[in-house]
């Protein structure tokens, strides 16, 4: 029986009760991401939160390392990589998203393709694609929780997407550039035509699959607040038919859980939803119901993860 494998969660300060959640929902390995308080930049942010690993799951447990516009910082990132095994790889998030984390000069982001370039990094950056001048946040009202999903349209994903791989082939980047969470056809469909001359990989969250932006339009719709948002219901079916086509290299969840109240009750209610609970049924259940077969699931929640990271397990 092979393992699973979540290449994306937001464990924050309780990296055992994630794990112990990740136990019920099948999953052994998880990928945490960089987006804390403060944010993972450093060697000593590093050891820090490998201090809070429970003992049991030392070989379960990788992260990653932000990536900002301080070169320095940069240089420290290479070596840190090389240096410990549980260092998965860099996020970059090309957009204000949750937390402090975000380079949005599209002249910076370049940049730093560069430098990781001529530092000789060649594993992967994962990128939170959402363009700023792309975004309307005049038109998010927390007394209307759909505005979210207009607030933050899909072009705001497609366009930093292109930018992207614009960067990598621009500077010879010889990593693997990684988009989390797409959201929409157009970024599947941009990620497939860039397949053929660099190195791109696209995950999809179980909450833009299964669900669309009707959720925010429920009595307790904030809870479904989340970056990108979720879609409109013809999205959702293009999101589908490219997972059933093997466009979509692996399942993430996105896990990013936040206080209840947080949710419903504050004047701006952050972006998140605790997915890791819903990864069993989705996987045991959902995709079998829409025609993903065993062997799919396998290379959606494993072998494609391995191959990427170079992981032999």
């Amino acid at each position: 029986m092979y393992i699973r494998i979540d290449p994306h969660v937001h464990s924050r300060g309780d990296i055992a009760r994630v794990f112990k959640l990740a136990k019920t929902q099948g999953v052994t390995k998880i990928f945490d991401m960089p987006n804390t308080d403060p944010p993972i930049l450093t060697e000593a942010d590093v050891l820090e939160r490998l201090s809070l690993v429970p003992r049991e799951h030392e070989d379960n447990y990788f992260l990653y390392l932000g990536l900002t516009t301080d070169e320095d910082q940069l240089v420290e990132a290479v070596s840190i990589y090389n240096k410990y095994k549980q260092v998965i790889g860099f996020k970059l998030y090309a957009g204000r998203s949750v937390g402090s984390l975000a380079v949005i000069d599209e002249e910076q982001q370049k940049r730093i393709y560069k430098v990781l370039t001529d530092l000789g990094y060649e594993g992967v950056i994962a990128v939170h694609c959402e363009k700023e001048s792309f975004l309307k946040p005049e038109l998010w009202d927390p007394s209307n929780p759909i505005s979210h999903s207009f607030a933050r349209p899909k072009q705001a994903e497609t366009e930093s997407l292109k930018d992207q791989i614009r960067f990598v082939r621009n500077t010879g980047f010889p990593g693997t550039l990684h988009i989390v969470h797409v959201s929409c056809l157009g970024s599947v469909e941009w990620i497939d035509s860039a397949r053929r001359d660099i190195k791109i990989t696209c995950g999809v969250t179980p909450h833009h699959i299964m669900w669309d932006n009707r959720q925010l339009s429920t009595s307790d719709g904030l809870l479904y607040k989340m970056n990108p948002p979720l879609r409109s219901r013809p999205d959702v079916l293009d999101l589908i038919e490219c997972l059933k086509a093997g466009q979509i290299d692996w399942i993430e969840t996105d896990h990013a859980p936040h206080p209840y109240g947080e949710k419903l009750h504050s004047s701006d209610p952050p972006s998140g939803y605790p997915s890791l609970y819903l990864y069993k049924d989705f996987v045991g259940n959902f995709l079998p119901s829409i025609g993903i077969s065993e062997e799919q699931i396998k290379k959606l929640t494993h072998d494609n993860i391995c191959k990427t990271f170079g992981l032999k397990i």
